[in-house]
């Protein structure tokens, strides 16, 4: 691989003061990242293994004054260039507006950092590269504008937000080869120029970098539906970061929670309550950077996105660039579908002994105890959900890894209540705990135990049971009863004889 040519380096080292041009010249600096000047600290060159201290005076307003002159215009992201190069210049500033610290950033169009990802980039796929700050993300996309516009020969439009990848000035860096530069006047108008892109100029690639806001995850979708390959970079390590952020989880298909009924949650083998995808990714494709030359490929975003919420492995793609320039593939195979035998139905469980155990996730607990203490329920509050027979959880929250893990895990019962407030949660506990408000506590705890009883004999001999004649009040909570057994009822007779017939499911 080849780098910017020196020259590109002199100009960064060229806007120091003297005293800290001198130093840095006596260094090797070939693999410079950035140079940080704080006002009172001593100056610091950062290297990818070590920083080193250019003088060990400190900075002054004198040495910061010099540089600032020395660069392009400081935007409202806070940042300034060098005219065409890939340097940035990031300002640190006190209340009062006045500039107190620099980053200066070197930055290097360096070619062949692409053929890790080559065969995804011609496929034509909308590509998302995840990775921590440093780690080559923008290299990687100014290399993906030129092979899409110098070698593939596609009408490639750059959203430059911060010139990083085209760099300052109104000519473009000639690392990004013929793609066109469109860029940004404010950091918050980033999503206004993508659409512009696509509406004004007839592109068939659009490059972006720092996808960050829920406007921008709705451009990229706006831009993925008009048939424009789209290749950005967003904020996350990885995949399950992008999942679990809820201004972006969109581009990779969102994320909602789903309360499935009994049976279908026994013949999935999973908890009543579980977080599913709610639509298709915006990227078809995420790459994961491990490093400069190591990166992780899910080729199929829906599938990835559906395993993790599974809590299976994600598998995917390890791909190296080895010391002498050869591509090394290693598939990561993803963990199998958990096995699901036929589900055979089974009895309700006997009564635990002791007071019910209550975990009341993202809802208030001092709610909870007053609702116990009214509804005169024989149960307690527990700290953790793992010591629970049973967990309130906010509805927002039921996707919770935690939650999800316990239930799986223990088949705890996870019964969501839509909003926190005294009223929501009695009424749970009074579907939980089968309560009828207005009746004679010995008359439902009758109908109770005769429709437990009936639902082992219907389960256990597959005939059909009559229960007695019952109020239609109790009649619901034996018919609840039984629905969660993927049996079927139904209420036969005229009253006050009216009664529930329980039949096989």
């Amino acid at each position: 691989m080849s780098t910017a040519s020196p020259d590109d380096l002199s100009l960064l080292v060229a806007i120091l003061p003297e005293s800290l041009r001198r130093a840095l010249e006596a260094l090797p600096a070939q693999d410079l990242l950035e140079l940080v000047m704080d006002l009172g600290r001593p100056p610091e060159a950062r290297f990818p293994e070590r920083t080193t201290r250019l003088s060990a005076e400190p900075v002054d307003q004198a040495q910061l004054d010099h540089v600032v002159s020395r660069v392009g215009v400081f935007g409202g992201d806070n940042r300034a260039g060098i005219e065409r190069t890939l340097h940035r210049i990031s300002a640190i500033r006190n209340r009062q507006g006045r500039i107190v610290g620099l980053t200066l950033r070197a930055g290097r169009a360096v070619l062949g950092t692409v053929e890790a990802l080559r065969d995804l980039v011609e496929s034509g796929l909308n590509i998302l590269l995840l990775g921590r700050p440093g780690v080559g993300k923008t290299t990687k996309l100014r290399e993906v504008a030129r092979v899409l516009a110098d070698e593939l020969d596609k009408r490639v439009i750059v959203i430059d937000t911060s010139n990083e990848i085209g760099g300052d000035g109104d000519i473009p860096h000639p690392g990004i080869g013929a793609s066109r530069r469109m860029q940004v006047p404010h950091p918050d108008r980033q999503h206004a120029v993508m659409i512009e892109a696509v509406e004004n100029h007839m592109p068939e690639a659009i490059i972006v970098d720092e996808i960050g806001t829920v406007a921008e995850a709705a451009a990229s979708r706006t831009i993925a539906e008009r048939g424009v390959q789209l290749v950005a970079t967003a904020h996350g390590n990885t995949l399950e970061n992008l999942v679990m952020n809820p201004t972006l989880s969109d581009v990779v298909g969102g994320v909602h929670t789903v309360t499935l009924s009994d049976e279908e949650a026994r013949r999935r083998g999973t908890p009543k309550t579980i977080s599913e995808r709610r639509s298709l990714p915006t990227f078809d494709i995420v790459v994961e950077m491990v490093s400069w030359d190591e990166v992780v490929v899910h080729r199929d975003t829906a599938a990835a996105v559906d395993r993790l919420l599974a809590g299976r492995d994600l598998g995917g793609e390890r791909r190296r660039i080895g010391e002498d320039g050869s591509l090394k593939v290693e598939e990561l195979a993803p963990s199998p579908a958990p096995e699901r035998p036929v589900p055979a139905p089974e009895a309700p469980p006997a009564p635990r002994r002791g007071p019910a155990r209550i975990h009341f996730h993202a809802l208030s607990r001092d709610l909870g105890e007053r609702v116990i203490r009214e509804l005169r329920l024989d149960a307690r509050i527990v700290d953790k959900p793992e010591s629970a027979d049973l967990v309130l959880v906010l509805k927002a929250r039921a996707g919770d890894p935690r939650i999800r893990r316990v239930a799986e895990k223990s088949g705890v019962r996870i019964y969501p209540v839509k909003r926190n407030g005294s009223s929501p949660i009695r009424r749970a506990l009074q579907d939980v705990f089968q309560l009828v408000q207005g009746l004679d506590e010995e008359e439902v705890r009758d109908a109770v135990e005769e429709a437990e009883h009936a639902i082992r004999r219907v389960m256990a001999e597959g005939i059909e049971i009559s229960l007695s004649p019952r109020r239609p009040s109790l009649r619901r909570l034996q018919h609840r009863m039984v629905t969660r057994y993927a049996l079927d009822a139904e209420s036969v007779g005229s009253e006050p004889a009216r009664h529930l017939v329980i039949h096989p499911g």
